[in-house]
């Protein structure tokens, strides 16, 4: 049986991991004035958006995920003459409709993918089953890597759904901002308004930065850091001692909002990496998709594990 993952743009994992598992991308598309781009994470076109200065524009930038009509009719067209069964992973239901659109689409094209295979000269059937990440940005990279490694390891379409969903549910991820300014606009946007108008200009005043936790669907920060680079040195300082404590994966995913270069400079990446390769634990970092870096800021830097349930140790 020929098992296919897909997951949105909005997915944080190396362009090289993505072509070399022929993980399929569900664009999402972003407005920027009268103007529509898709974020597809290609690499050339993710480095034009940042030179580009459209984040600079912060909150007036819009992302617009993909209809039901569009999921079907891409999927029809690409993915059900190419594999058996899709396993389709999405940002977190909370912050975005594309798992509900996913879900209609899904609907739709069990009714009519037959055709389409018999047209390709396919033949059996077809299923797909799509699943929210309960995540974002280098959480939904992540538990991609992982559910790789299972669909390499041979794991049947069954069990491989429902330890996904276990791995979503205990998939951590975390994101250190450094304008929380931009980061409270973006967020009232979408309804949160949990940064407040005076925290955020304290914030900016100060060089005050969230750690933001990004756990089951839900966003709360959990320190507060004076400084982009020390917060980034805690969170890596957390994650070694996650590693030492036993992960669910051997993954840790990195995205930065900019030059991926960038992350092997931050302050404690070498020592996260020493203590990684230690353990077993693979570190998958790049560019942080056009998605993630309009919703959390130029600059901004997310990391992701899946661990047992804990609370977020400062140290």
């Amino acid at each position: 049986m020929r098992i296919g993952l897909t997951v949105d743009s909005a997915c944080d994992l190396p362009w090289s991991f993505i072509k070399e598992d022929n993980i399929f991308v569900l664009p999402i598309a972003i407005r920027v004035g009268d103007k529509l781009v898709e974020d597809t994470r290609d690499p050339e076109l993710t480095q034009q958006f940042y030179e580009s200065g459209v984040l600079d524009k912060g909150h007036d930038v819009e992302t617009l995920p993909y209809s039901t009509d569009q999921i079907r009719e891409l999927f029809l067209d690409k993915v059900v003459v190419d594999y058996d069964f899709a396993f389709i992973q999405t940002v977190t239901r909370t912050r975005s409709p594309l798992n509900a659109n996913a879900q209609e689409a899904m609907q739709q094209i069990m009714a009519e993918y037959r055709q389409r295979r018999q047209d390709a000269g396919v033949s059996g059937p077809f299923s797909m089953r799509v699943v929210d990440s309960k995540t974002m940005f280098a959480g939904q990279g992540v538990l991609a890597a992982e559910t790789i490694r299972l669909i390499k390891q041979g794991v049947a379409k069954g069990e491989l759904r429902q330890r996904v969903e276990n791995l979503a549910a205990n998939t951590y991820g975390y994101a250190v901002a450094p304008d929380v300014y931009y980061l409270r606009e973006r967020s009232r946007k979408k309804g949160d308004n949990s940064v407040g108008f005076i925290g955020a200009m304290l914030g900016r005043a100060l060089d005050i930065v969230p750690i933001i936790k990004f756990h089951q669907g839900e966003s709360d920060p959990v320190a507060k850091v004076r400084g982009f680079e020390a917060g980034v040195q805690q969170l890596f300082s957390y994650t070694e001692r996650r590693i030492a404590h036993g992960l669910l994966a051997p993954y840790v995913c990195i995205s930065y909002a900019g030059d991926e270069n960038v992350i092997q400079q931050l302050p404690g990446y070498e020592h996260l990496a020493a203590v990684a390769e230690e353990h077993g634990v693979e570190l998958l970092t790049c560019t942080m998709g056009t998605t993630g870096a309009v919703n959390i800021g130029p600059g901004a830097l997310s990391l992701a594990f899946i661990t047992e349930p804990h609370e977020y140790d400062a140290g």
